[in-house]
């Protein structure tokens, strides 16, 4: 990486930008009065927000609209 060319643009090199951006963020979305998050359910609501912003959010759907459908329509075996 260049990092000299990056500091000279003024971009962030560590991480600790995008860190402090995402607590500030996820945190205060999720910590709202009256807001009561498991941490697994505020990891799926983050995954759908995601999925939304990049516009695949139907893509999604039909997926799992499909995956339900094919659970459905396999055939037991039996013995």
């Amino acid at each position: 990486m260049q990092h000299g060319t990056f500091r000279k643009a003024g971009y962030f090199i560590g991480s600790g930008a995008v860190e402090a951006g995402c607590k500030t963020v996820i945190g205060s979305r999720c910590k709202q009065s009256g807001m009561f998050w498991s941490e697994s359910g505020a990891q799926n609501i983050l995954a759908l927000r995601c999925l939304h912003s990049s516009q695949r959010l139907e893509e999604f759907w039909q997926y799992r609209l499909n995956a339900q459908a094919a659970r459905k329509d396999a055939l037991p075996l039996t013995a």
